[in-house]
């Protein structure tokens, strides 16, 4: 079962925090279909939010299809995200990787910062790699 983790710190609304949390376990395979959530009492309880904020994150991860609610027994996931199991060997570079970035003295926005833009950067190059080339007018085809 998810544990949900609340950084009121951090500048994104908490039932989005909730959402972007379940989105994740999917990807990596810690929820799959037919799981279930835990309920809005055993969230409540965990994290002290309002009961409303979990409700409205599972609206939204219902309204998106991931999840269905079951009147009387739950939240259950309806399908998965990605194929990236949590103990696939990317995970352990990346932990190393992430673990000389802080040692090396980067603080956690900057290391954030620093995959984001590598991210950005490699996605980028394979998207325009896939782009067929711009045929104009009056170029052989």
């Amino acid at each position: 079962m998810v544990e949900f983790r609340i950084d009121r710190r951090s500048g994104v609304a908490t039932y989005l925090q909730i959402v972007q949390q379940t989105q994740q376990a999917l990807r990596l395979g810690l929820l799959e279909p037919g799981d279930k959530l835990p309920t809005a009492r055993e969230v409540v309880e965990a994290t002290a939010i309002n009961p409303n904020t979990v409700l409205k994150a599972y609206r939204e991860l219902e309204r998106e299809g991931l999840v269905e609610a079951r009147r009387g027994l739950g939240t259950f996931v309806r399908k998965s995200l990605g194929s990236t199991p949590a103990d696939s060997p990317l995970r352990g570079e990346l932990s190393r990787w992430a673990a000389r970035a802080r040692d090396s003295g980067l603080e956690r926005d900057d290391v954030a910062a620093l995959f984001s833009a590598v991210l950005e950067e490699q996605f980028a190059q394979s998207e325009h790699a896939e782009q067929p080339e711009h045929v104009t007018k009056g170029d052989p085809a």
